[in-house]
């Protein structure tokens, strides 16, 4: 398949050209890194499941179960963050090395500084999201208003009522959803790969690929809403797999969107 080279930023990135159907190719090869590597992976993603039940279990527990669907969005957010490790297992395992849980759970030592710099972007994004939905839901059905657990989905999403709603918090999470795709798609496997690259270049880089493949990354960010919610739907079930699945094609997305001048580096075989 014809891949073009079409821009050159700092640290010697350049951006390919890919079609449309890409992302699947990078499914396939994630998949088979997953299968590789299965114990090391689905621990991965056991850990991080097993987060998010302790997270719900909490919210219902203070009575804050409103916010879980919000924090559930959140993933999103902070998934390319907590799938460091994972890019370090696709990345090892593309060198013919192994990787153990603790060097997969520390893989961001390799570019401390520059990823937990874009950790904190991220953080920040989901910090954002977190307090505008809840304004957004007092703000709608008022203080001492909020619905009963057993009502919660019907008075959220099936009344005429919620419509401005939830309007208003779609295209606000749309936007944020799309913001956080553009700096976070190849961004952090970027600073993993190449420890001398910086914050600023990784973000550049990754909002480059996005805009010079709109349509190949519309798709991959349609796919990973899809397996993440899925997941999701699955009481986060589904995640222990889904999640180890998106990580590792993140990697070959970025080691097929993103190479070195003049040391190009091949994608995942279609």
């Amino acid at each position: 398949m014809n891949q073009a080279v079409t821009g050159v930023a700092s640290q010697s990135a350049a951006i390919r050209h890919v079609e449309i159907d890409r992302p699947w190719s990078w499914l396939k090869a994630g998949w088979r890194d997953l299968v590789a590597a299965p114990i090391v992976s689905l621990s991965y993603g056991f850990v991080f499941t097993l987060i998010g039940f302790l997270l719900t279990a909490g919210l219902f527990a203070i009575d804050l179960y409103y916010l879980i669907l919000p924090m559930t969005g959140g993933f999103l957010i902070i998934g390319p963050l907590a799938a460091v490790g994972l890019y370090e297992i696709s990345r090892r395992r593309a060198l013919g090395e192994k990787t153990t849980f603790a060097e997969a759970i520390f893989a961001w030592r390799r570019n401390t500084t520059q990823i937990a710099l874009v950790g904190i972007a991220l953080m920040l994004m989901l910090m954002f999201w977190g307090r505008f939905a809840t304004i957004i839901f007092m703000l709608y059905f008022g203080v001492g208003n909020v619905p009963s657990i057993d009502n919660l989905i019907v008075e959220t999403f099936l009344t005429p009522s919620s419509l401005p709603f939830l309007f208003i918090g779609i295209v606000v999470g749309g936007v944020m959803a799309a913001a956080t795709f553009a700096i976070a798609a190849v961004s952090i496997p970027m600073l993993l790969d190449r420890p001398q690259a910086n914050v600023i270049d990784a973000i550049v880089t990754s909002i480059r690929a996005v805009l010079q493949n709109p349509k190949a990354m519309a798709l991959w960010a349609l796919l990973i809403v899809l397996f993440v919610g899925a997941g999701l739907a699955t009481l986060y079930i589904g995640l222990i797999v889904a999640l180890p699945l998106i990580g590792h094609a993140t990697w070959h997305a970025y080691t097929d969107l993103v190479q070195h001048t003049g040391a190009p580096s091949g994608g995942p075989a279609a």
